[in-house]
């Protein structure tokens, strides 16, 4: 197990090593993304979404961006797709 431990811990280094404006970026984006969460779960059941859709879409892009940098077309793809999905749900909200 420790040496599991060890092995996540030597691959987020080489990660960081490889490019640190990407690592720093997705550790912003993830920053972003549970901060959303959790500010969903503790507003349940009247979460704030002018505030929290353009933050999710923010981390979002920020993700999308890493993601083609890595050459991930499926992250790519999902994060494009989350944040189109997501500003046609603000376009909505702020239109009503």
């Amino acid at each position: 197990m420790i040496e599991k431990i060890y092995a996540i811990i030597n691959w987020i280094r080489q990660d960081y090593s490889s490019n640190r404006i990407r690592f720093c970026l997705e550790s912003l984006a993830w920053i972003l993304s549970i901060g959303c969460a959790v500010t969903m779960a503790l507003t349940v059941p009247a979460p704030p979404f002018m505030v929290l859709y353009p933050v999710w879409i923010l981390g979002c892009v920020i993700y999308a961006g890493c993601s083609y940098h890595r050459g991930s077309f499926g992250m790519l793809a999902n994060y494009v797709l989350m944040v189109t999905i997501d500003s046609i749900a603000l376009a909505r909200l702020i239109s009503n």
